[in-house]
């Protein structure tokens, strides 16, 4: 494998001495980097620091932290804090989030390319009286708009680009240039019937199915109405997913690294998971997959 392999993985379905064990396994696997999500569960700087004491060469990375939960000055200051301790062993993954999970928390939804850019211009300038980390931490910004795609070229480190068929990651890599990092998460399923994997991953991302962000991103590259309405379609689930056995996984995700991603990201689908269209958390470990697919197999 040509390039480094990630993992997006929910934190809240294991228990503090569980996940030490669980990341400890998964650097012994030789996977480059943990992404820990942000909704209502743990919080992410937190667990990113727990999961960074207790290894010593897996990245442990916020994917996404949420920027109407965290102002700036206290995201600069904990990507820095994160990034000094490890060594820089630290991304800091930033993104607008939906008006769906936002609102309910007492904030007002802002056009997300205005509120990003200006997140991004404070973060720059944030105080930080601590000692400066030797290898600060990536800022990567989460978006699939050419306008967030834009903050990220000019702003950023990098983007990190959910659910997106491979036509979307050439149009990411066109749009940040050669040398930016550009992580591609892709929702993968361990199961060799058509059927079955296709059933499985419809499950897995019907929370994402239902956010209109994503229909007009589908929309760009050819998708309509009718690949969502009902469910994802085949169509919209083979451009989206990897599905398959292990060799048939890894050449699909091989497609989104010659498409232009710098870094893939796996996000399991579980098949023991209860998955609910009313909630992106998924609270297992796949680890068939995991294991199957680890770089040092």
């Amino acid at each position: 494998m040509s390039y480094p392999l990630g993992l997006l993985q929910w934190t809240e379905g294991s228990t503090g001495a569980e996940l030490r064990d669980a990341v400890r396994r998964l650097e012994a696997l030789g996977y480059h980097e943990l992404w820990l999500p942000e909704i209502a569960g743990r919080e992410p700087f937190a667990t990113c620091g727990w999961l960074l004491a207790q290894t010593t060469r897996l990245k442990v990375s916020t994917g996404i932290a949420n920027v109407y939960a965290h102002d700036a000055d206290s995201a600069a200051q904990a990507a820095n804090t994160l990034a000094e301790f490890s060594d820089g062993r630290f991304s800091l993954g930033l993104g607008v989030s939906h008006p769906v999970l936002v609102e309910p928390r007492g904030h007002t939804w802002v056009k997300p390319v205005p509120k990003m850019r200006a997140y991004l211009e404070r973060l720059r300038v944030a105080p930080i009286e601590a000692p400066r980390a030797t290898r600060p931490a990536p800022v990567i910004v989460a978006g699939h708009g050419p306008g967030l795609l834009k903050v990220a070229a000019a702003q950023a480190d990098g983007a990190f680009l959910f659910l997106q068929p491979t036509a979307a990651v050439r149009e990411a890599r066109a749009a940040l240039g050669p040398n930016k990092e550009l992580h591609v998460v892709v929702r993968c399923a361990l199961a060799a019937d058509p059927v079955e994997a296709r059933a499985l991953a419809r499950r897995a991302c019907a929370f994402y199915v239902s956010l209109p962000p994503y229909h007009e991103a589908w929309a760009r590259h050819g998708f309509d109405a009718s690949d969502w309405q009902q469910g994802a379609s085949d169509r919209l689930i083979d451009a989206l997913c990897a599905w398959g056995d292990a060799a048939t996984i890894q050449r699909r995700l091989d497609e989104f690294h010659a498409a232009g991603a710098s870094h893939v990201v796996l996000y399991p689908c579980n098949a023991d998971e209860a998955y609910s269209p009313d909630s992106a958390l998924s609270r297992g470990w796949d680890w068939p997959l995991l294991e199957a697919l680890a770089p040092r197999r």
